[in-house]
This record gives structure tokens, sequence and C-alpha cells, in this order.
């Protein structure tokens, strides 16, 4: 009976005390050495942080080589002493309070000096109020830390986009043969819709070598920009077309050697034999050197073949 009294008196007071050491324990702890605190209760975040490249110590400014969780969560004593919780005397990066800035502030401690973020700091990213957080996370084994790869990733704010990709003419990004990345400096740059070049012909031109000339005869819209003619990332025209020919060409050509319009006597529906710029390639037909020529006299001039 007494042993039975023992054993029921004294057992919860041990549980107790154990109860009340490791918390104790874990606030003594020098900052930077709780992470095995945290992983008792965020055991799920704490798994997903050790298959990620923060936790590898082979890293010279990861955070396993400095104050592991704390280095981005900030000084966890208070968060322990108070019972924890969501928010509780400590930093989370989903807390949509948090500005922003704050959260981007957290990664640029480490980051900053990155070749990547030079340009951070006049990006339109960041003037919109998006963080780092917004695409990468923390606890990741993915490459580059990348919350979804691309174009999912982009497609997620940039939702015009996305119907513009579907149209039948499209470059390659929905193949896997393009990325955004390969056009935009989604970290920031001196350019308008942050493209990696210093104008859009340039940057076309990495991919489009063929279309740089130099030619004897330019075509005036082929130097000035390449969308004058193209729309970049889809288009319900054939070689991503803003409009189909003969109407993109009579945008500028309105009544230059040939009828402003094609709907004449000549060329109408009803007419016997068909005008060769109601059908097929219209204008191309015989300017097919539209990107400009090196022939000689008339025959470039006009861009024929």
């Amino acid at each position: 009976m007494q042993r039975k009294f023992l054993v029921f008196v004294f057992f919860p007071i041990v549980i107790m005390l154990y109860g009340i050491a490791v918390p104790l324990q874990a606030v003594s702890a020098e900052k930077g050495g709780r992470s095995e605190t945290c992983k008792a209760c965020h055991q799920g975040h704490y798994n997903s942080y050790i298959n990620s490249p923060h936790a590898k110590k082979a890293i010279r400014k990861s955070p396993a080589n400095a104050e592991g969780c704390e280095s981005c969560h900030g000084d966890g004593k208070s968060h322990i002493q108070k019972g924890g919780g969501g928010g509780i005397d400590i930093f989370i990066f989903r807390d949509k309070k948090v500005d922003g800035t704050a959260k981007s502030a957290k990664c640029l401690d480490c980051h900053a000096e990155s070749r990547t973020l030079s340009h951070w700091d006049m990006g339109a990213h960041k003037t919109a109020g998006v963080s780092c957080d917004n695409c990468h996370t923390v606890h990741s084994g993915k490459k580059m830390n990348l919350k979804t790869a691309q174009p999912e990733l982009c497609l997620s704010c940039h939702r015009g986009i996305r119907m513009q990709i579907t149209k039948q003419s499209h470059h390659p990004i929905r193949e896997g043969k393009m990325k955004c990345t390969d056009c935009h400096d989604h970290h920031g740059g001196f350019e308008k819709k942050l493209i990696k070049a210093g104008s859009v012909n340039e940057l076309c031109y990495t991919c489009h070598a063929e279309k740089r000339g130099p030619y004897f005869w330019e075509h005036p819209p082929v130097e000035e920009n390449c969308q004058t003619c193209h729309t970049v990332h889809g288009s319900n025209h054939g070689k991503l077309l803003t409009h189909r020919v003969p109407q993109l060409c009579q945008s500028c050509h309105d009544a230059t050697r040939h009828p402003g319009t094609i709907y004449t006597n000549f060329g109408n529906f009803g007419a016997a034999s068909q005008s060769n710029r109601m059908f097929a390639r219209s204008c191309l037909n015989c300017h097919s050197e539209v990107h400009g020529s090196t022939a000689p006299s008339s025959r470039g001039k006009t861009l024929v073949r």
C-alpha cells in the first residue's frame, strides 16, 4: 500500500520537475545554442532546415556557422520563457503584419554582398513591397531555396503573363526551354521590366543573333525596337506578331507603292483572281527580308528576295 502511495505521489512530482528543468536549461543556454530546444516544438521546420543549404557548415556564412535558428528568427530566450507560441517575442516570416523590408533585411544580413543582389534596392520588386520570403524559403532543400520552380513561381503574381504564354504563338516557357530569369533580372536592375540588357533589341539578339545584321538596307522599325512588330510573351498571330499581316505592315506603309487598303476592286473577296496580299504570307510573299537586306539596288531597298 505504501509503495503504491509513493508511486502516485512522487512520480508526478518528478515529471513536473523535469519539465521545469529542461526549459530552464534551454533559457540559460547562450544565444545560438538553442536549436535543439527549437527542435522540441518545431520538429517539422527543423527537419526541413537540416536538409537546406542554411544548415551546411561547409558554407562559410550559413546559419549553422552562426547562431542556428536564431540567426534569422532572433534571440529566442524570451520566447521560451513565455512558453512559445506563434509570434511571441520571436521573428516569424509568415507574419503578414511584418513589413516586407524588415523580412528582407534579415536575409540581407548575410546575402547583401551577393553579386546578384547588387541592384536590389533599385528594383521594382522591392518598390512593390515584395520580400525575399515571397519567393524563397529558409526551410527548403530545393534549388536556390525557391518555394516552387519557374515559371509557376513568377506566374503566381504575374497572372496576366500566364494568359499570354498560353496563346498559340509563344516563347517556349511552358515547354521548359526558357525561364523568366533568362530575360528578366528578378533581383533588380536599371532597365524597364527588369530586363537583362541595355535595350529590348540587345536582349532579343542574345538568342536571335541572325537578326542583328549589319544590313546595308535597314528596316527602321527593326532597328528601333523589336516590339514595334512583335509581342514578347504570346500572340494569336504567327511569329509573335502584334497584328496579322498585311494589317501590321499597313500600320506604317499606308499608301506607298501599293494601295493603302487590301479591300479594292482588284483584291477583294469577290474578284475573279485574288490578290497575293489576301493569302499565305501576304506582304512577306515578296518582301521576305523584312529584318534587313544586303541585296543590291532596288531589291535590297524594298526588302524583296
